[in-house]
């Protein structure tokens, strides 16, 4: 393959109009071959084959070599790759972890142009493929505002605020987005004479989730009704809580980089209302043993685990979670409803997500300043450039048919939203938002778990626990 194509740049003919090289020097210098190493977690091999062959057909000099790895290790491995100049070229990072990777110069932003060399077939009589440099401009803002779920163009774009005289630039792009939603077992809904679950977090939801809670007679919890209150048995209470806040109006952080959950908001500050507050008192009380609601504790085995055992009516989760409760119950009669809202107010979902991104050590990397400056500038444009590709509706589409996940770009919502398993996932996704966690967002997460507990130790306290809560999470942001 390698041979046939340097022949072909024999030739190389000049082609008339913007953005195509004219000489043979310019096709020699891009078509030296480029081996890309692209990172990432939760998905093998298999879900991007038929996209990188795609790719190769455009652009056979450039080779990508994927690499799952598991998320527990994922974060170390990049760090070491990076201190010894053999990480990744493209990677993923969680929507949550962007600004750190920005912040830290560790993640190119998308370049306006970029060059690359493309196989043309040319002639009527005699075919002949001619090798040619093409330049062609990046996705625009105005495109990702249009094309991508809004709550993408908050995460992605940095450098916003139109006062600004930063030019704001995009440091990556997703293939899907996934939203929190409600998990109910369909028969204990049913022996419990529920008909549906509740579309808000009312009285009938409150009620619900006392004919769905069974005790025995020690009044110990052996049917939970619904998995809130708690904090490490139940995975992402972060999310589920930070859900209910902004719903309820939380301004979670501001554009300077300042916590407001524990504030009024404008809007509510003449009433002296904390919605922040109203909703981890809301969360909490599903486990105090006090209320009639108390349907959740500490003892309890994860929520996942009780859901897929049959002991748990309503636990809250992303797609992602379905083949997790297929490998544990696969004949688990269940089914998936959108995330409650709260009554008369603007719905809010809660966003969850990867984003694809280019390492900054491409172009420090020894290895391809050996070849050269340029060479190293044209790993870089190949890299976004493939980036660019797979987020495209028709690439985007193969992965999400390969992994069962809700899209990520507005032309695809309408046609997954029919789908039996992630429909509702998609139908959420126009309202989804996300939130700044600061640089390190896991200690935000632990932050939060301890908030959570110590709410249910000391519910007296619980406006003071949400402050220094605050004050520590502002921490981790400075």
């Amino acid at each position: 393959m390698k041979k046939n194509l340097i022949a072909l740049l024999s030739l190389l003919i000049i082609l008339p109009g913007f953005g195509f090289a004219c000489t043979p020097a310019a096709v020699q210098e891009q078509t030296q071959p480029i081996e890309l190493n692209y990172w990432r977690v939760w998905d093998g091999p298999d879900a991007f084959e038929e996209i990188i062959a795609k790719y190769n057909a455009l652009h056979p000099f450039v080779k990508i070599n994927y690499k799952k790895f598991r998320y527990e290790e994922f974060e170390q491995k990049l760090l070491e790759g990076f201190a010894t100049d053999r990480g990744p070229d493209i990677f993923s990072v969680h929507n949550t972890w962007l600004r750190k990777y920005q912040k830290n110069g560790l993640i190119l932003p998308m370049p306006a142009t970029i060059s690359m060399v493309y196989p043309i077939e040319q002639g009527t009589i005699k075919k002949e493929i001619v090798m040619t440099v093409k330049e062609t401009k990046s996705i625009s803002l105005k495109e990702i505002k249009n094309n991508f779920a809004d709550v993408v163009y908050g995460d992605v774009v940095i450098n916003k605020n139109e006062n600004s005289k930063i030019t704001p630039q995009v440091y990556g792009l997703p293939l899907s987005i996934d939203t929190l939603a409600m998990f109910y077992n369909k028969d204990l809904y049913n022996n419990a004479g529920v008909v549906e679950p509740s579309e808000y977090w009312n009285s009938k939801f409150q009620s619900d989730v006392k004919k769905l809670n069974k005790q025995n007679n020690k009044g110990e919890l052996v049917q939970s009704g619904v998995a809130l209150g708690g904090s490490k048995n139940i995975d992402r209470s972060m999310d589920i809580l930070a859900a209910i806040m902004m719903q309820s109006g939380t301004e979670m952080i501001d554009d300077s980089g300042q916590i407001k959950f524990n504030q009024s908001p404008p809007t509510m500050r003449q009433n002296n209302y904390v919605p922040g507050l109203d909703a981890l008192r809301f969360y909490t009380d599903f486990a105090n043993p006090g209320k009639d609601i108390y349907s959740w504790n500490k003892d309890l085995d994860s929520a996942l685990n009780l859901f897929a055992d049959g002991k748990l009516a309503t636990m809250f989760g992303y797609a992602y979670h379905i083949p997790q409760i297929a490998a544990k119950s696969p004949k688990l009669n269940y089914a998936i409803a959108k995330l409650p809202q709260i009554e008369n107010n603007p719905q809010v979902n809660y966003a969850n997500y990867w984003v694809e991104v280019v390492s900054s050590k491409i172009l420090t990397n020894p290895e391809n300043l050996k070849k050269g400056a340029k060479y190293a500038k044209n790993k870089a444009d190949a890299a976004w450039d493939f980036i660019q590709f797979e987020t495209k509706e028709e690439q985007a589409k193969l992965y999400l048919e390969k992994t069962k996940k809700p899209t990520a770009l507005k032309s695809m919502i309408n046609k997954q939203s029919e789908d039996m398993e992630i429909g509702v996932f998609a139908n959420q996704i126009l309202t989804a938002k996300s939130w700044y966690k600061g640089n390190d967002a896991n200690a935000m997460e632990t932050i939060f778990q301890e908030m959570i507990n110590e709410a249910n130790t000391n519910p007296e306290k619980i406006k003071n626990v949400l402050d220094v809560s605050a004050q520590k999470v502002q921490q981790t942001i400075q």
